[in-house]
């Protein structure tokens, strides 16, 4: 199989039907095997009915249904696990995404980039509710995974088969994918695409899931930069905070005998006590997440980097 095109869809009778007709459309030109893999996230209308109806007639079309709604993460990660394509390219159900553009996502992918990413540069959305929290929330995440995007938010994405095999989602982590492949070393393109106004259905987006993605953002920051060392950033903290502690206690030590000062009542000392008693805990949560950490790895052979290429590699068999 050359082309896997992973769809996503909850609640999106309307819309499948036509957007199969589009893909078709803009797919089979390119004289590529491809399939078009449906994930019915536990729709609660007749979607997975109007699918199981194509089904029969598009030789092209896989359909997996959830068993009930796990999120739009869970939908994709199903997706991928199933896609059998050499390049697996993924789409929202909404048909606000155009499958016009896949061409041109292909076309991209083939100058040697691991993963293009969608960018909704004419976004047809409202600004105060979708346009604007966007903006800061694409921003803020290039400046926290140093995976400088436009737009992490647009789900058209084309990738290799090793990378999207490789993705391992949870929460709402699909929409750091980029940040999350060029940990795994992947080459990143960005690429302008169109974007359409929602004709058919109700959008399931909304702004309370601004802070799961705070969080989320947070986990895959920890993953991308202190995964296999967690004593760097606990031990750092706990060192700190234990520092300051003893320095404060010293303080306070030349205080009580070269002043004769009482320090017995004093806020600081408590202080003091509070800093060092949280530091050895950081501390000892470094040195846990440490082998927590070579458990990991060790226990599942998982290497703690990505070979790209070998030149010069003999069999000494």
């Amino acid at each position: 199989m050359d082309l896997s095109i992973v769809i996503p869809v909850f609640d999106e009778e309307e819309n499948v039907a036509p957007l199969i007709g589009e893909i078709k459309a803009a797919v089979k030109p390119l004289g590529r095997r491809y399939e078009m893999v449906f994930i019915d996230d536990g729709s609660r209308d007749n979607t997975f009915r109007v699918l199981a109806q194509m089904y029969r007639t598009e030789p092209d079309l896989r359909v997996i249904r959830l068993k009930r709604n796990f999120g739009q993460t869970a939908a994709l990660a199903a997706g991928l696990a199933h896609a059998q394509g050499e390049v697996v390219v993924m789409i929202d159900g909404d048909s606000q995404n155009d499958p016009a553009d896949i061409p041109a996502l292909l076309a991209e992918l083939e100058q040697g980039y691991d993963l293009v990413c969608g960018w909704r540069h004419v976004r047809q959305d409202s600004f105060v509710s979708r346009r604007l929290p966007s903006m800061i929330a694409n921003w803020f995440i290039s400046s926290i995974t140093q995976v400088k995007l436009h737009d992490y938010g647009c789900t058209l994405k084309a990738m290799r088969k090793d990378i999207a095999k490789d993705l391992k989602l949870y929460g709402e982590m699909h929409r750091f994918i980029p940040a999350i492949a060029y940990e795994r070393g992947a080459t990143i393109a960005e690429l302008k695409v169109n974007h359409r106004p929602r004709m058919r259905g109700k959008s399931k987006y909304g702004i309370t899931r601004s802070m799961r993605v705070v969080l989320d953002l947070l986990t895959v920051k920890f993953l991308m930069s202190y995964s296999t060392r967690p004593s760097h950033i606990f031990g750092i903290v706990g060192i700190g905070s234990a520092g300051l502690g003893l320095l404060l206690g010293i303080y306070l030590t030349v205080q009580k005998f070269l002043y004769n000062m009482e320090i017995g009542g004093r806020p600081l000392l408590l202080l003091v006590v509070l800093l060092i008693f949280i530091g050895c805990q950081f501390v000892t949560m470094g040195l846990l997440g440490e082998m927590l950490s070579r458990t990991y790895h060790e226990s599942q052979d998982k290497a703690i980097f990505v070979i790209g290429e070998i030149l010069g590699e003999r069999n000494c068999a």
